[in-house]
């Protein structure tokens, strides 16, 4: 019994020091992830809010401007408002999407928020980017079915529609007014748990994490302390007014739950690309044509500027928007159209909620002096020209039986080429009669290298009778053609 009592104690001993070292050892992981306030003293007399030193006693010093005195914080209305707007989705993964084949799973869910009585449901794009087929359960219990209308990788943003009419929906707010320390309310819809109501105050706003992985990313995020947690990815970021300031899209954290960092697209960024979805199918995106960088305490030295803050221009594109309006490298932009810009994210997005062909004023910092110039935006070929994805351009890709996107800026970089990928095939179309599969990356058609969605459109339209498509496989080595007539 000795020995039996002695080797359990070495063996508890054993296990409480093995744990203390990794419990010293290990290091807490950062994960991001996409997908308690003051207290406030409300329904008092004058006279109690005085005793509790919310308002000042009748003899007291008048209060400074800066006195902010609370009243009352009720979010109810504002909740009643958008959560029957609030809808769950399920992606469903349909069509072949590996050589196996293989039948219908769901692949993704995740919140989105109706925008139009007539059905408009605006998402992120990572919570629908591995379904075709899209299920809308609606905080009612309704369901339906959705179609894509368009999505957009570099703001994350997806805009999907439903046959219905007379839905509820939520009202757009200005998120320019929005203000660091404002209350706000995340609503999403996990989980087809129904919606799902917290509250924060926004904590910061233009924040970039770094988590859009696309060579076009726009990010500026609003970042809240409201409690967002996988599953609202897509839902609705809203003043307490009910207006709608933002989408959820991310979270920071160590442990995989929420820690108190949450961030969400900006609604006049939202709105632009929306809007694009709908006329165009693809969002139009005004290019300034420069590299940029962010001005830190050494540069801001260097170049004898007033505040660390502005946009440092390393590198001005021949052709571009920026060159044809006069700016040189080593500017320093600190406005567009009047709106401050003293961060990349802040110029990004008021960059990004304009099209080509549009014109902005920049004010920028050049030897000390400060100037202004017109620059007028230009697309990806240093045109003025809109593309569409929309009527011919879908049908024509339906009609071959595919469907495409392009490459990520990581996968460019890893894979060295430039090209476009096929996303999946449609069983039974000419496409899959080839013989190819999904995940080919296209990188020439008839003999001519492509870059976009948009260049291998123009060259497809352009084709007489038969068409070659030249590319790779990731994990295979060598080039694979296919070949077919349209």
């Amino acid at each position: 019994m000795k020995n039996i009592g002695l080797i359990f104690g070495v063996s508890l001993l054993s296990a409480f020091i093995s744990i203390s070292l990794y419990k010293y050892f290990e290091t807490p992981q950062e994960v991001i992830i996409r997908e308690t306030s003051p207290v406030v003293y409300t329904n008092y007399s004058d006279e109690e809010r005085r005793e509790k030193n919310v308002l000042p006693k009748e003899n007291s010093k008048k209060p400074s401007k800066k006195t902010i005195v609370h009243t009352s914080l009720d979010f109810t209305d504002a909740a009643e408002q958008v959560t029957p707007a609030v809808v769950n989705i399920k992606a469903v993964e349909s069509k072949r999407t590996s050589f196996w084949g293989g039948g219908a799973f769901s692949s993704s869910s995740g919140s989105g928020v109706i925008i139009s009585p007539d059905g408009f449901i605006v998402t992120n794009n990572h919570v629908i980017e591995d379904g075709d087929e899209y299920e809308i359960t609606l905080n009612d219990k309704r369901e339906f079915r959705a179609e894509m209308i368009g999505f957009d990788p570099s703001t994350d943003l997806a805009l999907l529609k439903v046959e219905a009419e007379n839905l509820p929906y939520v009202a757009f707010g200005n998120s320019d007014k929005i203000r660091v320390g404002e209350w706000v309310l995340a609503v999403g819809n996990p989980f087809n748990l129904e919606s799902t109501v917290t509250a924060g105050i926004v904590s910061a706003k233009g924040r970039s994490i770094n988590i859009l992985d696309d060579q076009y990313s726009i990010e500026s995020f609003i970042q809240t302390d409201a409690a967002v947690n996988p599953g609202n990815s897509g839902g609705a970021l809203v003043s307490t007014e009910g207006k709608l300031v933002g989408i959820n899209t991310a979270i920071i954290t160590q442990s995989g739950r929420y820690e108190g960092y949450s961030f969400a697209v900006p609604s006049n960024l939202v709105q632009k690309v929306i809007r694009d979805l709908k006329d165009f199918g693809v969002v139009q995106r005004g290019m300034l044509g420069v590299g940029i960088d962010q001005v830190d305490d050494e540069l801001a030295k260097e170049l004898g500027l007033d505040a660390v803050e502005g946009v440092y221009l390393k590198n001005v594109q021949m052709g571009g928007g920026a060159y044809d309006a006069g700016l040189e490298k080593g500017d320093v932009i600190i406005s567009i159209n009047d709106v401050p810009t003293r961060t990349m994210p802040e110029l990004q997005e008021q960059v990004a909620r304009y099209r080509p062909g549009n014109t902005v004023i920049l004010e920028y910092i050049r030897d000390g002096k400060i100037s202004r110039a017109d620059v007028i935006l230009k697309n990806k070929s240093n045109s003025t020209s809109l593309v569409s994805m929309q009527g011919n351009d879908f049908e024509m890709l339906k009609d071959l039986g595919f469907e495409l996107r392009e490459l990520t800026a990581d996968e460019q970089r890893r894979l060295r080429v430039n090209g476009i990928m096929v996303k999946s095939v449609y069983r039974g179309s000419k496409i899959e009669r080839t013989n190819m599969d999904p995940g080919f990356i296209i990188t020439k058609i008839n003999e001519v290298e492509i870059n976009d969605i948009e260049s291998f459109m123009a060259e497809l339209k352009n084709a007489q009778d038969k068409v070659m498509l030249e590319g790779i496989y990731e994990n295979y080595r060598g080039e694979y053609y296919y070949a077919f007539a349209i």
